[in-house]
């Protein structure tokens, strides 16, 4: 270790010049910094979930879609709301990357003709919106909301509520920058209808909750990361008292994010809602190391040793400590790498690699930085000696006598708070991942509240034959199951397909809203229908060029994921009891199936973190009785919380997930410099309250500060509207702060207990 010190004196102008001249070389790739929020960032290149989401595309086209919806106190079979239904539907099918558009105005309305009975016209809904009179709107308004195909659709059930689709191209969803394209292109074709008739339009669809993502992601590593920095700078110097102390810390972690960041652009990453947050992550574990290299450092100083003597002073009694909380965290964070769930894969793994580079860095920089500035430190005569220090024996003396209280108090607020892991309930809604203020989730609630069910799920139905959706036999069995969804789900509030077409037109034809007995004739109704539509409207969306395939699209409120599995599982069961077979596929399903993978997620990285860090302290201590007094006090801070939020109905969601290893692996770092300090102490054949008094000396402030400033870092995420961060910042700054009272008052008053003998737990 001396050598090593030497060698990083001797060479600091090296060091101090180099690493900056690095990391400036390595910076210049971030104006190749991206943001990316398509769906399909969150699965693997080989997800079978997304394997069958692309596979259903293939087969139905594009279920992507733009949608602008508003509300019209008079109702909107007014000429005033039809004609801006009309201008924007227009304007969208001219929109590039817009397939298809469906509004009350171009509704393909079945109807027989007045003057010929027996012929049936399908035509748009309304022609002309200027042209009707009010007799005419009422009458139209009359048969619109019997129409069950745009009733809870396209218009609301009291016709005050009006919902305008545009149905994407193919592919054209995985780009974010088409998204973007298409935000801005609709933004532009409302504006003048906002500033004509004053409507308030709410948008949702793909390309909304695409932008909203990417958006987050850029606003909250904008904001958070200077933030961060400016809190952390703020408390180093509060705490030291020293502007050269507060900047080498601060610099340190700068150059490694900075670093961090320009290899994930090397290697052709993207950032996204969490990735965007490693800075973030990156000055809180940073810091931790180089505070407390200077806090033994201005100590040294303090009691009068030079420049050089408490360099190697400081860098002697941490080194060991740094190293292994730095292994930990980065174990902590790697251990998320086994997630199924990508942009989590990719943070642990750079924030893992952070973690190294921070130590490396702190190990370099600080040392060298020093040996050039020597900070000027008056010696203080006062110091006391570590195992005088007042507030030491003062404590001390206090666990010792407190030590079964403690434990046994310790005990059952944790049996207590801990029960509600039990009530947890975990939640991969994508719309839940924002906050309800924030205009997407606002425009979802107005959706839901007002029309229709902003969720979807698209059920292909296999007829077991080819031309098998014409039979009559099947198409009641779809009927049935229209009627059984129904009634078992409340929260299903519009089903659609070929089957109501084949109504309507039996409707027209023999007054029977029914299924024909023929198939022939069912056949020949799909036909006319279809050689009716204008371009861009055809079927061909609706079911397989076999026609063996039928997709019935169902739409749902806005759930916890946990039911919307439950939905999709009796669906598809449903489907298991009848001759035919049914899957359920669509974005919201694909989410739904998430969960799976954030609760997964949550427990495999946790127990991976576990079982790597013990084996770590294992190698490193060799004394298996000592690996509770690791592992215990930071398991238990997650299981508090993860109790809390099941007491208080807070679902967990990818920001909790991902909060689980990160707490253990930063939380552990705490508690390694305890029992590293504590261990010196006893090897050195301090007593039982000696080696405590030096620990709390040595370890105790320095403890504190670093959870001060690491729970500060990361409570910064509560000003996030992207929840996930929200509930992760909250989560970890406060299991950060329960692993800070478990560090330095139920630990201490174990060892009291376990450690209170002839022959000493270390030994």
């Amino acid at each position: 270790m001396k050598k090593f010190v030497n060698s990083v004196i001797k060479l600091r102008w090296f060091i101090v010049i180099l690493i900056p001249l690095i990391t400036i070389m390595m910076a210049s790739s971030l104006k190749h910094l991206e943001f990316e929020g398509s769906y399909r960032i969150w699965f693997g290149k080989e997800s079978k979930i997304l394997k069958n989401y692309d596979n259903f595309r293939a087969v139905f086209g594009n279920d992507d879609a733009v949608t602008i919806m508003f509300t019209d106190k008079d109702g909107i079979f007014t000429p005033k709301a039809l004609e801006t239904i009309e201008n924007i539907t227009q304007k969208l099918w001219a929109t590039h990357y817009i397939a298809r558009v469906d509004s009350i105005t171009n509704y393909q309305y079945v109807h027989s003709d007045p003057e010929y009975p027996d012929e049936v016209l399908v035509e748009d809904f309304i022609e002309d919106p200027t042209s009707y009179t009010k007799e005419q709107l009422a009458k139209k308004k009359d048969i619109a909301v019997k129409e069950d195909l745009i009733v809870g659709k396209l218009i609301s059930k009291d016709a005050k509520t009006t919902m305008i689709v545009g149905r994407m191209t193919p592919k054209a969803g995985d780009d974010p920058a088409v998204s973007f394209k298409l935000r801005d292109a609709v933004l532009k074709i409302i504006k003048p209808e906002e500033e004509k008739n004053g409507y308030k339009f709410f948008l949702g669809g793909g390309p909304i909750i695409n932008t909203s993502f990417i958006e987050v992601a850029q606003h909250d590593g904008a904001t958070f990361t200077p933030a961060v920095i400016i809190v952390a700078m703020l408390l180093l110097l509060i705490i030291f008292r020293k502007f050269s102390s507060m900047f080498a810390s601060i610099i340190v972690v700068i150059f490694t994010f900075l670093i961090v960041l320009s290899i994930q652009v090397l290697l052709g990453f993207k950032l996204n809602n969490f990735t965007a947050n490693i800075p973030v992550f990156v000055v809180a574990i940073g810091i931790a190391d180089a505070m407390h290299l200077l806090w033994i450092y201005t100590m040294a100083r303090k009691k009068g040793m030079d420049n050089y003597t408490a360099i190697h002073y400081s860098v002697k009694k941490n080194f060991l400590a740094i190293f292994l909380t730095s292994v930990t965290t980065s174990i902590g964070f790697a251990s998320l790498g086994i997630s199924a769930v990508v942009p989590i894969q990719t943070l642990g793994i750079a924030t893992a690699s952070a973690a190294i580079l921070a130590f490396i860095l702190t190990m370099l920089f600080v040392p060298a930085f020093l040996a050039i500035l020597n900070p000027k430190i008056n010696t203080d005569t006062n110091i006391q000696e570590a195992n005088n220090h007042p507030v030491a024996v003062w404590y001390t003396h206090f666990l010792a006598k407190n030590a079964k209280v403690i434990l046994l108090l310790s005990t059952l607020i944790f049996l207590g708070l801990s029960a509600g892991i039990f009530q947890a309930n975990v939640d991969s809604n994508t719309v839940k991942y924002f906050k309800k203020d924030f205009p997407f989730r606002v425009a979802v609630k107005e959706m839901q509240d007002k029309l229709t069910g902003p969720m979807s799920y698209e059920v292909v139905v296999d007829s077991k034959a080819k031309d098998g959706i014409k039979d009559p036999k099947f198409l009641h069995t779809v009927a049935q199951f229209y009627s059984e969804l129904y009634a078992k789900y409340p929260d299903v509030r519009h089903i659609s397909s070929l089957l109501d077409v084949v109504k309507t037109f039996n409707k027209v034809m023999n007054g029977s809203k029914s299924v024909p007995k023929s198939q022939e004739l069912i056949a020949q109704y799909l036909l006319l229908y279809s050689l009716s539509l204008p371009q861009g409207m055809e079927i061909n969306d609706k079911m397989d060029i076999d026609e063996r395939l039928l997709r019935v699209s169902v739409s749902v409120n806005l759930v916890e994921t946990s039911k919307d599995l439950e939905q999709i599982a009796w669906i598809e069961n449903w489907w298991k009891k009848t001759p035919y077979s049914a899957v359920v596929n669509g974005q919201t399903v694909m989410f739904a199936h998430m969960q799976h993978d954030v609760t997964a997620t949550l427990i495999n990285s946790i127990t991976l973190a576990v079982i790597s860090i013990s084996l770590v302290m294992l190698l490193i201590f060799r004394n298996w009785r000592m690996l509770p007094l690791f592992i215990v006090p930071n398991v238990l801070p997650i299981a508090l919380v993860v109790g809390v939020m099941g007491w208080l109905h807070i679902d967990i969601d990818m920001g909790v997930a991902i909060a689980g290893a990160i707490i253990i692996g930063v939380a552990v770092d705490d508690t390694i410099h305890f029992m590293v300090k504590y261990i010196e102490a006893r090897k050195r054949g301090d007593n039982l309250e000696d080696a405590m008094k030096y620990v709390l000396s040595y370890a105790g402030s320095a403890i504190i500060f670093t959870t001060i400033v690491l729970s500060i870092a990361f409570l910064v995420f509560v000003f996030s509207s992207f929840n996930p961060n929200y509930h992760f910042g909250i989560v970890t700054a406060s299991a950060l702060i329960i692993a800070v009272i478990v560090d330095l008052v139920a630990l201490p008053a174990l060892l009291m207990l376990i450690d209170n003998k002839e022959k000493s737990l270390l030994e």
